[in-house]
């Protein structure tokens, strides 16, 4: 058989040898990745959080009707004592807990604790933590995939039926894709028949045998590179008849089957003529028509499979052109809508066909076709179509369909049964390059006849037919039976015709002719062309075809496949004799040739085959290799003669020629590249019995080409920049060429099984465990061929067939011979081992081949690795110590090569980014492989060279964390060995071994690795990176250093440097928390001994670790929300404030004796890396064994393990449960993307990373061809898209995010919880424990307040009633603020919705009492914070439930009755005393609750309850604070403030009473200024309260620092107020205290903020509004009759209150019971509806009696502190609002409220009322004053506004109105009144009228200088109108009444006038 043909087969039947390391796969292959994790997640126990449970109940209540609360403020008055009681006692309590009352030994309490502790946890903490950074994963490598044959997106086509309106011959079609874009066809031809059976009976003479192969209807499309360029065409054609396309159409276009009557004559012709002429004519065909399918049209308006509708192949009739139109808006759409794999089925009815034009044939004519078919006026609309009924079904085909026939006939698998219509696939020509190898024997022709010009032959030669052979010889029977059926026919012909168009000289062709090439080619294989004029009519005499001419095309020349674009001449007679060696260019001697020898036919030729390359430089190199091989000199090549002289010289020259060759070819012909470049280095060739070396140029070969590959197909690499095509040879196909036969090694597996091969415990006889089966699998499709070949091609068919059949296993075995690489073993045979050689050659080579080598160091590593590996199982040395595995020179080699490369990833760090990063990872996996294969030691001796080169490098590099960035992921590549762990020596003791680390024996077994116990040699050691530690545990002690240097505080910390160290040691971790060799925990606890350094490496990060406690504080845990004082749009309260209220000791900051201060210059680490590393010190605490752990902190001073608790409270925070509705809010964007793209920017700043590197990295999902378009990336791979691909998650992914994060949250904080059971048992046996034991409680308590599951609760009371019971002066003695804080969240707990946590908390709370007691006879101090810590919780907490409480409460209750010990002492009714009295401060706090949506109504009863604590100051400023919340939340600062200013009053006053302090204030007195409400603050006389007494005035506040607190928080509210006056009144009390402290800063700043303020005075400000409010009604309950004025924010309109309280009531009580009274007079409660509420609300404004006008003179004055308002209504004296103006009165009334506004809260009732009643006269003297006042602003206002003035002025004098003043003056001045008590109204008014016409004057003055010459007439008008007044004002004004002038005139002594 021909060598090419056996190396083409070769690649396809060769075994494949895949070497695997055990355990290799679960660490690097099987990455511990996001897809792995979520399954290790799946069957997680869903913990409770109250946090959850609260979410889901609150949905529950909102679902509840709203209607159900009732206003009433008090169904039982507040003291009503009897009936909290009687509550109380009939409710029922929680579940008691056991034994909580019995005594026991605090050893035992904790043995027990401990034992529950440990039920149920889950085993792998890291298991709950995210997976590991996907980016920074560099120890991953994906498998490579199978190399398997190319396949693009494929599509199904069916053709289901073809009908024309009549029926007359058989039609047959064909189908092909053609790219309009690139005018190229990009498949080959699918021939299909649809005709009835009576049809094809018409032809069956010429078709006796019809092969099942040719009657596929359906066939398979594959498309590369979809674009919407893309058109399916069909052509029709039928059988040749008399008469051209256009005449054979009429028929069809003419008649319809349904007129038969009218036609039927002239259709029986027709059916006549058509039987003769398939009975004549039946071999030959003539075009008949075509059309085309567009296929975006159907992909995209079928849309995706997303669109769920119910038929999915929804029928689509209608026109082309009506489909048309609807895909021509979508053409623009680009390639992303052309995704040919999941469109949904589309059955379609094609119904237009366009005839074909016999002049018009060509593939260029159709590409214009159909370029012009997508533009809307299409030519070919015009045209007069075919009608016909095509339907075709279009669908993406299955993934392996049944009954699948391969381009070559074979039966690929699933094949079940061979009687079964079969599918045929299509072969696919790419439109561009496909860069895959060859991986199927592939081997056909396509001959394409383009056109012919017989114009200037004689004779009759017009219906021409081209007929085709492929010719094995001469002689006309030797055509070769290799020409392809189309349908319904034989599967193979000898000849092929094109179709006939009648009646022209110089037809076109579109005719595709499809071969198999014959295995064995010669050069008497030639095609054979023959021309023949067919006789349509028939006539006497005349043959049916009469040939008229010859041509032909030889197929092989000097070896080589002749393929191209032919243009031949013809000639006119046979051929001579031995013409198929020449070329018909080549002038015969006495031939006859058409026009003279010119070229006349025009054919094209082209291959697709595995066997040819069809590349001149590819072909030289296998021909010589195939010359040596067969040993057949001399040989000519060309016009070379080849002899054993020259052929090493001509080889060497082809080899160097290589890089000539085109890069597509050299890639499909790969596999067979590498095997004969690997076959010369390992076998080179004997010649004359001397070996020629070829190593050397083999090598540069290969460098070359591999090179050349990975530069050209950046797209096609995984994230280490490996192209796939090379990872994939090397994995699957690469094996050392062996000759001899080997017998496997005694007692090894028989060969048909995979190697195992593994360094620890080699598996003997293991079953295979990676089946790959190729992507298609063949069957025999030709079973009748006899056994015995007789042929080469059928030797082909055989090897191939059977191949198929066995298909499964032994493609993966080890080795099959199958057919012997070299002619039999007579000769000598040279044999090398390919790694040592390649060693050698790289070490030695130089310049550019160097180079080459280095770009692509990975493909020769894994090459040599492989091929040692493969050495040392045919040699059967796996068992052989290591050190003797191979020689010394090799090994030497191997040294100086890693040293080479280690110095060069040195020295060019900075120059070659991406090279050195390649580099760097490769000679990692080189290293990490190597440890499985060579001698250990020297293995680590050798990453300490590694090391050395780096270190070296790093004191003098410009840029040393680019370096060290390298140094980290070369040693996580190495830290990823599987056998890691051992590698380490985890159980050896730390005495220093003599080498780095002995070489363990290979044999050691995983169990006797864990065996030995470690000896104590000062466990300090252990925990620290000493030198026993980093001589014992090689690798993890230098991954902890790397660690270590990174986050030193000082050291160049990068960022992205920190995220990859921490990254690294977190998937070690992940790596031994998923390897189920070490899941005993004995054996994790010595895999957690290897990491021991990183708790005090943690401890020692702690100041640069993210503060994840920041959040806590934000979230306002304990009070209400918090924000400083810069922060402007939050509200007011500071954190420590707030804490102080609600008794909570620990401020929001850090405690403990290390904050967090963020030192200048230090970097601190991101929240992401933060996390992860804390999730790793906890995995470390988590796995070390507790009696190590015991040791270590026994040794630790008190700063240590202070620092050590201080993370623990950080480890809290930082796992705290989000709650699900949080993980619903951020859905799938983390916080992590940001901080990754810092780091990703500095990357690329610093010049780590390369932009071509950072591409690959996110090119890891590749594209499953090789680079398939020309942009760098795919925009839908790069990892910018990942988010917004998955924006929403689905339900079920949010909740078992929750699952899991619930579960890590209690994981960590059950650590956390073991840990500071540790600690305290340490600490206990040293006298440090004063120290450490409150740090260890401040822990508990800040793990109690956050949200926790209900099973770590339980646990972590036990721990904190045990902790309590051993050390109760902790609490009870020293400080108070941690009993403060416990019973604070005791009680919180005792309020969760879960009764477990309750009834822990109950008996926690219910102990704490009893012991508070047995210390001194009483409790008081648990008392006193209880009562405190209830009403801050209650004042807080938004979804505190008081039912839950109440159970607690009784419960608590039920232990004090069934406590036996303490029966008979006082001590079970001062717990019902306590317990009462806090069910009445809760039964109050109901009553809040249900008044939660009115604000006003809320606060009145939060004021009523500030107001019973009067004799409690603590209390009282608790309900203060909280009031100060409720109003910042409301955004009414003015009230907040005044709430603050209370509580500094309050404070004043007890510390005035505490000590007598100058510069302080003197208590309420002081704050007068500020407000005159403050007096309420004074305090309760001594007698009931005394501050000294123990916990009275306790908190924080009552001290000098609190009083400044709440001044200056005061102060920062009436800035967000406006009132900026008031802020200089606070600040007055202020600075006295900073001047006594000399605090220069404070008071610098205090005067700043003045200035600010005293400039913001001028700026337009606006106040309150206010209205009254009354309500009438007994719905009100206590309300009813009350009456309040309210305080609105600036203009707020009636219709805005009145609507807004109308809309709240209604709600409240329903529509139709809320009335609005709409008038403001007085309401007789006897009128109204006793079921209805009645609302009146009137606009009020503030009233200021003369003298106090004085006093208030700017607008701020008139604001502030306002007691009484008033309001008008107008009545008559019948009753009517209105009347004329003699009968009008007007009421006023005026208000005056019990405190002054602004006050602490916003409504205040109105104390008393008072009603002044003015007479028509009275009315008018204000309306004359009214206008008046106008008049004379809009004359004196500045700037002057002319327009205002004119309206004012049009309204005094303009025509209209003159009824206005002058009607007035009419009414009321016409007559002298007769009752003498109105004539000073009289006087007054006239006097006002004086006024008003002076003030008229004025106007007009100032009018006449404003206007413009164009309003000079409407001005004139004004004069006349102001002159007709004033005259007939004139009169009336001037009319005095003499009675009032008569005193003032002096009495005469004489009379002078008689």
């Amino acid at each position: 058989m021909d060598g090419r043909v056996r190396d083409a087969l070769a690649v396809y039947t060769d075994d494949w040898l895949i070497i695997q390391r055990r355990w290799h796969y679960s660490t690097i292959q099987t990455p511990h990745n996001s897809e792995r994790q979520r399954e290790r997640q799946r069957g997680l126990v869903k913990q409770a959080f109250e946090l959850d449970e609260a979410a889901t109940s609150d949905r529950q209540d909102e679902q509840d009707d709203p209607k159900r609360r009732s206003v009433s403020m008090d169904d039982t008055p507040r003291g009503s004592w009897a009936s909290s009681v009687f509550d109380l006692k009939n409710s029922s309590p929680d579940a008691l807990l056991p034994c909580l009352l019995e005594r026991a030994t605090a050893e035992d309490v904790d043995h027990r604790n401990a034992e529950c502790r440990q039920q149920g946890r889950n085993p792998h903490f890291l298991a709950l933590y995210s997976a590991p950074d996907e980016d920074e994963a560099v120890e991953r490598c994906s498998l490579p995939e199978v190399p398997r044959e190319h396949t693009g997106q494929r599509i199904m086509v069916k053709c289901l039926s073809l009908k024309f309106e009549i029926e007359i011959e058989p039609i047959f079609g064909t189908l092909a894709l053609y790219d309009v874009k690139e005018k190229k066809k990009i498949s080959e031809n699918f021939h299909f028949d649809l005709n009835s059976d009576q049809m094809k009976s018409l032809l069956r003479p010429h078709n006796p045998h019809i092969a099942i192969s040719t009657l596929a209807r359906s066939a398979i499309f594959s498309i590369t590179y979809p674009s919407p360029d893309i058109f399916l065409v069909i052509k029709l054609e039928k059988v040749l008849q008399q008469g051209d396309i256009g005449e054979c159409c009429e028929p069809y276009m003419v008649m319809k089957e349904s007129d038969s009557t009218k036609h039927k004559e002239k259709l029986e012709k027709l059916r006549q003529q058509a039987e003769q002429a398939c009975g004549r004519l039946g071999l030959y065909r003539m075009p008949f028509a075509w059309t085309a399918i567009h296929l975006l049209n159907i992909v995209s308006s079928m849309g995706g499979l997303e669109r769920s509708d119910s038929d999915s192949d929804t029928e689509r009739k209608g026109t082309w052109n009506e489909r048309k139109k609807k895909g021509l808006e979508r053409m623009s759409v680009g390639d992303d809508v052309c995704n040919f794999t999941n469109f949904r089925p589309a059955t379609l009815t094609v119904t237009n066909f366009f005839k074909q034009e016999g002049d018009r044939l060509s593939d260029e004519d159709l590409y214009k076709f159909l370029a012009d078919m997508r533009r809307p006026s299409s030519v070919l609309r015009r045209l007069r179509p075919v009608t016909a009924q095509l339907k075709i079904d279009i669908s993406p085909a299955a993934e392996a369909p049944s009954y699948c026939l391969s381009p070559e006939l074979l039966h690929v698998k699933p094949y079940p049964d061979l009687r079964v219509r079969p599918t045929k696939e299509v072969l696919e020509f790419p439109a561009r390059y496909v860069y895959t190898p060859h991986t199927t024997y592939r081997n056909l022709l396509y001959v394409y006849p383009q056109s012919l010009n017989f114009s200037s032959r004689q004779g009759s030669v017009r219906n021409i037919a081209v007929k085709v052979q492929f010719m094995e010889g001469e002689d006309p029977s030797q055509a070769m039976p290799v020409i392809f059926g189309k349908s319904s026919c034989s599967e193979f012909y000898k000849e092929a015709y094109t179709p006939v168009i009648y009646h022209d000289k110089s037809p076109e062709f579109y005719e595709e002719v499809k071969m198999k090439i014959p295995a064995n080619l010669t050069d008497n294989h030639h095609l054979l062309f023959t021309f023949y004029h067919i006789s349509c009519q028939p006539k006497q005499n005349t043959p049916l075809e009469t040939p008229v001419g010859y041509t032909w095309v030889p197929l092989m020349q000097h070896g080589r496949l002749r393929t191209g674009s032919f243009s031949l001449p013809v000639s006119v007679e046979k051929p001579p004799p031995s013409y198929s060696v020449l070329t018909p260019d080549v002038q015969l001697p006495g031939m006859k040739w058409v026009d003279n020898h010119k070229s006349v036919f025009n054919v094209e030729v082209t291959a697709v085959s595995s066997v040819h390359t069809q590349d001149p430089h590819l072909d030289k190199f296998f021909t010589l290799v195939h010359v040596l091989e067969e040993y057949s000199f001399p040989f000519r090549l060309k016009d070379v003669i080849i002899t054993e002289a020259n052929v090493e010289a001509e080889l060497k020259a082809s080899m160097a020629a290589l890089k000539g060759a085109l890069l597509d070819t050299c890639v499909c012909f790969l596999h067979q590249l590498l095997n004969k470049l690997i076959l010369l280095i390992v076998h080179p060739p004997v010649i004359a019995g001397q070996i020629v070396n070829l190593g050397r140029a083999a090598f540069e070969a290969m460098a070359l080409l591999v090179n050349q590959i990975h530069k050209n197909l950046e797209g096609s690499q995984d994230q280490h920049g490996r192209s796939s095509l090379l990872t994939s040879y090397v994995h699957y196909c690469f094996h050392l060429p062996t000759t001899e036969t080997v017998s496997p090694p005694s007692g090894g597996p028989p060969y048909d099984l995979p190697i195992h091969y593994a360094t620890l415990s080699r598996a003997t006889g293991r079953p295979t465990s990676l089946h790959l089966s190729r992507s298609k699998s063949i069957s025999n499709s030709n079973p009748d061929l006899a056994s015995t070949p007789t042929s080469p091609d059928e030797e082909v068919q055989r090897i191939i067939g059977n191949k198929a059949s066995e298909w499964g296993a032994n493609r993966m075995s080890a080795f099959i011979e199958s057919s012997s690489f070299l002619s039999p073993a007579s000769r000598h045979v040279a044999h090398k081992l390919l790694h040592e050689e390649l060693a050698l050659q790289w070490v030695v080579s130089t310049s550019t081949v160097r180079e080459a080598a280095l770009q692509q160091a990975w493909f020769f590593f894994q090459i040599m690795e492989k091929s040692m590996a493969h050495h040392l199982f045919l040699t059967s040395r796996l068992d052989v110590p290591r050190r003797q595995r191979f020689p010394d020179r090799f090994v030497d080699d191997i040294a100086a090569l890693v040293c080479a490369i280690s110095a060069d990833i040195a020295s060019r760090y900075h120059k070659d980014v991406e090279l050195v990063e390649r580099l760097n990872s490769s000679l990692a996996f080189f290293v990490n492989d190597l440890l499985s294969l060579m001698d250990r030691g020297f293995v680590l001796n050798l990453i300490r060279s590694y090391y050395k080169q780096i270190s070296n490098k790093l004191h003098t590099a410009q840029n040393p964390s680019a370096l060290t960035a390298l140094r980290m992921d070369f040693l996580r590549i190495v830290c990823s060995h599987e056998h890691y762990v051992t590698l380490n020596l985890p159980c050896a003791s730390l005495s220093p071994p003599t080498s780095p680390s002995p070489s363990t024996s290979s044999t050691t077994s995983q169990s006797s690795a864990f065996s030995c116990v470690v000896q104590d040699q000062g466990v300090a050691c252990m925990f620290e990176l000493s030198v026993p530690f980093r001589q014992q545990h090689f690798l993890s002690a230098l991954m902890l250093s790397e660690l270590a240097l990174i986050l030193e505080p000082d050291g160049e910390g990068v960022f992205f440097l920190q995220k990859k160290a921490i990254s690294a040691v977190h998937a070690l971790l992940c790596s031994h928390d998923v390897d189920p060799r070490y899941t005993d925990p004995q054996v994790r606890a010595h895999v957690a001994q290897l990491y021991l350094p990183l708790i005090p490496i943690v401890m020692e990060t702690l100041p640069q670790l993210h503060d994840f406690t920041d959040i806590s504080a934000q979230r306002g845990r304990h009070a209400t929300v918090i924000v400083p004082d810069d922060d402007p749009d939050g509200s007011t309260i500071s954190p420590s404030v707030a804490m102080a209220i609600a008794g909570s000791p620990l401020p929001s900051s850090r405690t403990g004796p290390f904050p967090l201060p963020a030192v200048a210059g230090r970097s601190t680490l991101s929240a992401e890396c933060s996390r992860t590393l804390l999730a790793c010190m906890l995995w470390v605490l988590k796995n070390a064994g507790t009696a190590l752990l015991e040791r270590w902190l026994s040794d630790l001073s008190v700063l240590h393990i202070n620092r050590l608790l201080d993370l623990l409270h950080l480890a809290i925070s930082c796992f705290e449960y989000k709650g699900r509705k949080a993980l619903e809010r951020i859905n799938s964007l983390t916080f992590k993307k940001s901080q990754d793209m810092k780091a990703r920017l500095e990357e690329a700043i610093l010049g780590t990373i390369g932009a071509r590197q950072e591409m690959v990295r996110r090119c890891r999902e590749r594209s499953p061809y090789g680079s398939q378009e020309n942009v760098r990336w795919r925009k839908n791979v790069t990892h910018w898209r990942q988010n917004a691909d998955r924006v929403d998650k689905t339900k079920a992914e949010v909740e078992q995010e929750s699952v899991v994060d619930g579960n890590l949250a209690t994981e960590a904080s059950l650590i956390v919880l073991d840990t500071l059971e540790i600690i305290v048992k340490t600490v206990v046996l040293s006298e440090l424990k004063e120290s450490v034991l409150g740090g260890v409680l401040r822990v508990l308590l800040h793990s109690m307040a956050g949200n926790q599951s209900a099973l770590f609760l339980q646990h972590c009371f036990t721990t904190q009633r045990a902790l309590v019971y051993k050390f109760p002066e902790m609490l009870f003695e020293e400080d108070t603020e941690l009993c403060a804080d416990l019973c604070l969240r005791l009680l919180r707990h005792c309020s969760s919705s879960i009764s477990s946590v309750r009834s822990h908390a109950s008996a926690s709370l219910y102990l704490l009492m009893r012991q508070n007691y047995e210390i001194g006879n009483n409790f008081a101090r648990v008392k006193m914070q209880v009562t405190m810590s209830l009403s801050s919780l209650v004042g807080t907490s938004q979804n505190f439930n008081e039912e839950h409480l109440r159970r607690s409460l009784k419960t608590i209750l039920t232990y004090a009755e069934e406590d036996l010990e303490l029966r008979d002492s006082p001590f079970p009714e001062q717990v019902q005393d306590l317990v009462f009295n806090l069910h009445m401060i809760l039964t109050d706090t109901v009553k809040m609750k249900e008044h939660q949506q009115d604000p006003e109504m809320l606060l009145d009863l939060m004021y009523r309850i500030a107001k019973g604590y009067q004799n409690s100051p603590d209390l009282r400023l608790t309900w203060l604070q909280n009031m100060a919340g409720k109003h910042s939340e409301r955004g009414n600062h003015a009230e907040a403030a005044h709430c603050l200013v209370h509580s500094a009053a309050l404070v004043a006053e007890y510390l005035n009473m505490l000590e007598d302090c100058r510069y302080l204030p003197i208590g309420c007195v002081s704050f007068q200024s500020i407000s005159s409400n403050v007096l309420e603050e004074s305090a309760v006389s001594d007698d009931i309260l005394s501050p000294e007494e123990e916990g009275i005035c306790a908190g924080k506040y009552f001290s000098e620092a609190g009083l400044v607190g709440l001044l200056e928080q005061a102060a920062a509210s009436f800035n967000m107020a406006a009132m900026y006056e008031v802020i200089n009144e606070v600040y007055k009390i202020l600075c006295p205290i900073h001047e006594a402290n000399r605090d220069f800063k404070k008071l610098a700043s205090v005067h700043g903020k003045l200035q600010d303020a005293f400039n913001k005075i001028y700026n337009q400000r606006m106040f309150g509004t206010y209205f009254r409010v009354g309500f009438y009604g007994c719905r009100f309950g206590d309300l009813d009759e009350q009456e309040f004025v309210y305080k609105e924010p600036s203009i707020t309109k009636l219709a805005e209150i009145s609507h807004r309280l109308e809309e709240f009531y209604s709600e409240r009580f329903g529509d139709e019971v809320v009335v609005i009274i709409k008038d403001s007079n007085p309401v007789d409660k006897s009128k109204l509806d006793p079921n209805k509420a009645y609302l009146q609300i009137t606009y009020v404004e503030p009233f200021f009696d003369t003298y106090e006008l004085k006093e208030r003179v700017t607008y701020f004055d008139k604001n502030y502190n306002l007691r009484t308002f008033m309001y008008c209504t107008p009545f008559t004296l019948d009753g009517r609002a209105h009347g004329d103006l003699h009968e009008q009165y007007k009421r006023k009334t005026i208000l005056t409220t019990s405190h002054a506004f602004p006050y602490i809260k916003t409504r205040i009732n109105v104390i008393e009322k008072e009603e002044i009643i003015l007479v028509p006269i009275e009315v008018a003297i204000e309306d004359m004053q009214k206008k008046t006042q106008e008049l004379a602003f809009a004359t004196h206002q500045d700037p002057a506004d002319s327009k205002m003035l004119q309206m004012v002025l049009q309204g005094c004098v303009g025509t209209t109105v003159n009824q206005g003043p002058l009607e007035v003056a009419q009414v009321f001045l016409s007559e002298i009144p007769d009752d003498p008590k109105l004539f000073r109204h009289h006087n007054k008014l006239r006097l006002c009228f004086k006024d008003f016409t002076k003030r008229c004057e004025d106007a007009l003055r100032r009018n006449k200088a404003l206007i413009g010459p164009d309003q000079k007439e409407y001005h004139r008008e004004l004069e006349r109108n102001y002159y007709k007044l004033k005259e007939a004002l004139g009169p009336l004004i001037n009319r005095k009444i003499p009675q009032l002038y008569r005193a003032l005139q002096p009495v005469p002594t004489t009379p002078t006038h008689r």
